[in-house]
């Protein structure tokens, strides 16, 4: 049996070798090596070519964003941030390094005691993120690095969606791959934007917290957290579900609940994309981007049995082809879309192409 390799890079020791401890102990996968240094630790990825990297932010020589860019950009491997970072200015950081291409975030271990819990979150993230093929980010190449890039749609022969029903709402979800998606979908849309936009993305406590700060910062939308109880958002807003909250819509006001998970995930983009659909029926235009699990389908479904547009991320652009791949199996997508082309879509469907 061919074990997966991974590469361990951290620069406290003893969180490293607890790290190596737990991995070597599972007979799936081998240590291949370990660095306590940025610098180190991607010329180990050249030489040894594991199939996992864990990575912390906050390393000497050269950060983890920087390693995740470099690494990204010249030879591509599966990244999971192992991070004990909550700060602002230290998260903005992790969410840079998700939209440069790492694939997940994982809370570092709590002392030395033993965490089993812990431990067979680490070895099972490792296990998921191992199976997915990453594809190169030339960002790290060509500079702006962690910001991401604004698509071009000029030429672009979309033609907007005919029919009677008036758009009213815009709902994005996404889980692995998400933030840079996101960002790209939200960079297309003209501002002001004539629609509020509501938002899922699968990024879990503590690292979610500040998320739509970051957000805020790579768009020219204004983008914050939902609050229990608000009138729907006026036009340009863009609402995103707290951490740990489902989020829906009901009787014009917003409403978070702590019902429970739906497909292991709260906040979930079903819970979101059904509520719309009931709330707003054919103004809905929603759009399921690249992310692992189903989480998404039967809600996007529910949005185009409505008459609102269902929108999917193609396979090309998906980060990762699950969550998209569940909506078009159950014909929940009218529209199978390039990333690239959905904020413009989304555009004209608004009416600001």
């Amino acid at each position: 049996m061919t074990r997966l390799r991974v590469l361990v890079v951290e620069d406290s020791l003893t969180v490293r070798k607890r790290l190596c401890e737990v991995l070597g102990a599972d007979p799936e996968i081998e240590v291949a090596g370990e660095s306590a240094d940025g610098k180190h630790g991607i010329e180990l990825c050249r030489t040894l070519r594991p199939d996992v990297v864990t990575l912390d932010m906050m390393l000497p020589v050269m950060s983890g964003l920087a390693a995740t860019e470099y690494i990204m950009a010249h030879c591509p491997t599966p990244i999971l941030i192992v991070s004990a970072s909550t700060n602002r200015g230290e998260l903005f950081k992790t969410y840079d390094a998700l939209a440069a291409g790492a694939l997940d975030v994982l809370e570092k271990p709590l002392g030395e005691a033993t965490d089993e819990g812990w431990e067979r979150r680490l070895v099972a993230t490792v296990k998921l993120v191992a199976r997915i093929k990453v594809i190169t980010h030339p960002r790290g190449r060509l500079g702006g690095l962690g910001r991401a890039a604004r698509v071009s749609t000029a030429g672009s022969t979309f033609a907007p969606r005919g029919g009677d029903s008036k758009p009213r709402v815009v709902a994005l979800g996404a889980s692995t791959g998400g933030p840079a998606a996101i960002v790209e979908v939200l960079a297309a849309l003209p501002a002001p934007f004539p629609l509020p936009v509501f938002l899922v993305i699968h990024i879990g406590e503590p690292f979610g917290a500040a998320f739509a700060d970051w957000l805020d910062g790579q768009t020219a939308h204004r983008v914050d957290c939902a609050r229990d109880g608000e009138p729907v958002p006026a036009a340009g807003r863009v609402v995103m579900a707290p951490p740990g909250r489902h989020l829906v819509v009901r009787n014009g006001k917003l409403r978070l609940t702590d019902d429970p998970e739906r497909h292991s995930c709260r906040p979930s983009v079903d819970v979101l994309f059904e509520s719309l659909a009931h709330e707003y029926g054919a103004g809905v235009v929603a759009c399921l981007l690249t992310g692992m699990g189903r989480d998404g389908a039967a809600g996007l479904l529910d949005v185009r049995r409505a008459g609102g547009l269902a929108i999917a991320q193609d396979e090309a652009t998906s980060l990762v082809y699950g969550m998209p791949r569940e909506a078009v199996l159950l014909g929940a997508a009218e529209r199978v879309m390039a990333l690239g082309d959905i904020g413009w879509a989304i555009a004209a469907a608004g009416g600001r192409p």
